[in-house]
């Protein structure tokens, strides 16, 4: 398996990392969730092909293992033609369980489980023996794993652009190491109050280093809004 037979840098030569595309479906106050966790569906049935027509479009899908433990996504293709993308899960652990619908049957063998050396051995060795990849990656200051290293990994081999769906951590993350090409965001016409929140804290104090979208576009799916565009970081301007 990729990431287990050698080491993942010996004799590669790494290409440029893929292209990386962040969405997300929000409320008008931009909740990801209820409080309680709950979901499903924050936006309507033509955002839900839109977001399928975005993993059509994409050589890899890439979630966190919260959002598979939590919703167990099949991240398949399903609502409009076309392929099915690489289904990347980060998971820093290797907490997927064997059950989850990545990992069922011939699903597993499209999956990849991006982990770090905490990743207890046993865990390693089940995942392996669903057939999914394990890719042995390093650890960022916080243990979790290093997406630099994640994108140059699947640069190598050959995947060319990448969705994130989530959830709100991976987002945050991906946001904060600076990774993010594209924004592409369903806006649905509900307001929650509290709730899970799109995008954690990304250290930003000042405005003038917010992050900011060009040549930013707004399409009505249904009752919803996609605000798409591309990410402008401030050292960037």
């Amino acid at each position: 398996m990729i990431g287990e037979q050698q080491d993942p840098s010996a004799g590669k030569k790494f290409l440029a990392r893929p292209s990386v595309t962040v969405t997300y479906a929000q409320t008008l106050d931009g909740r990801v969730a209820t409080a309680t966790g709950e979901s499903k569906w924050i936006s309507c049935p033509d955002s839900l092909r839109f977001a399928h027509e975005m993993r059509a479009g994409h050589d890899a899908v890439v979630v966190g293992a919260g959002t598979v433990r939590k919703d167990d996504p099949r991240l398949t293709v399903r609502h409009v033609p076309g392929d099915d993308p690489l289904r990347v899960v980060v998971d820093s652990t290797l907490r997927t369980p064997p059950q989850a619908a990545v990992l069922a049957g011939e699903a597993a063998s499209g999956t990849v489980l991006a982990a770090t050396d905490l990743a207890p051995s046993l865990r390693r060795e089940r995942a392996l023996s669903s057939g999914a990849t394990v890719l042995g990656l390093p650890a960022d200051a916080e243990g979790r794993v290093d997406l630099g290293a994640l994108m140059e990994e699947l640069g190598a081999l050959g995947v060319g652009s990448v969705m994130v769906e989530g959830g709100a951590t991976l987002i945050t993350s991906f946001l904060k190491a600076g990774l993010v090409d594209r924004l592409a965001v369903c806006v649905a016409p509900k307001i929650l109050g509290n709730g899970i929140q799109a995008v954690g804290d990304l250290g930003i104090r000042d405005l003038s280093r917010s992050l900011a979208l060009a040549d930013a576009s707004v399409e009505p799916y249904g009752v919803d809004l996609v605000l798409s565009g591309r990410v402008v970081y401030p050292d960037a301007v």
